[in-house]
């Protein structure tokens, strides 16, 4: 709030006595100049929620919004993220998509695909152990098995058990583009503009979500 403003809330003859040189106008000057910073955080707020706005240190709290937070999950507060923050950033942009399609094998490759920038992910259910699913990591990814595990174990359906292996008959995938840098697609994979610089593969437009039970 301006010094004006603020002098224009108080008695008559406090604006009187607020004039230059005083010691009350001093303190208004005072007030205007401790306001500023929250102000200018207010003029600018809708920022703080968006994902490819807000600053860094932001991301990680927005991943709570979309539920998305076991990604950042870390042994203590202080711990580096496991990720680039780029790649938060395009996790958090698609949350509303990963939320209609958890529980779903393009669900799961998704958010692997987004949090890793590697494709190559296969989803395989054995024919003599239903209800078990595996996830075979291409040698691209094999250095991130923990951030690959824990997203696992939240895109899974709560009844089904899982187990992820690196797959070493698979090429490597070429790395998606950065994700702080222009949009990039993996090669050969039919994908639509995604919310933010990340894109995503189509949905399979046959097999809708299922509801949950």
């Amino acid at each position: 709030m301006r010094r004006a403003a603020i002098e224009r809330l108080l008695p008559a003859a406090y604006q009187r006595a607020a004039g230059p040189g005083s010691v009350l106008g001093a303190l208004l000057d005072v007030m205007e100049a401790l306001h500023a910073p929250d102000e200018a955080v207010l003029a600018d707020v809708d920022a703080l929620f968006a994902p490819y706005r807000t600053p860094d240190g932001f991301v990680a709290y927005l991943t709570r919004w979309v539920a998305m937070d076991h990604v950042v999950a870390a042994p203590r507060a202080d711990a580096p993220l496991p990720l680039p923050v780029g790649r938060l950033r395009d996790l958090v942009a698609h949350g509303a998509l990963l939320a209609r399609w958890r529980g779903t094998p393009y669900g799961m490759r998704t958010a692997l695909e987004l949090a890793t920038g590697v494709t190559g992910f296969a989803l395989e259910e054995p024919a003599d152990r239903p209800f078990h699913v595996v996830v075979r990591v291409p040698p691209a990814a094999a250095d991130r098995l923990a951030l690959v595990t824990r997203i696992v174990e939240a895109e899974k359906p709560a009844a089904v058990t899982v187990e992820v292996t690196t797959d070493p008959a698979a090429g490597p995938e070429p790395p998606d583009a950065d994700a702080d840098g222009p949009e990039g697609t993996a090669t050969g994979v039919a994908s639509v503009p995604a919310v933010g610089r990340a894109r995503v593969p189509s949905p399979p437009q046959d097999q809708p979500p299922e509801e949950p039970s």
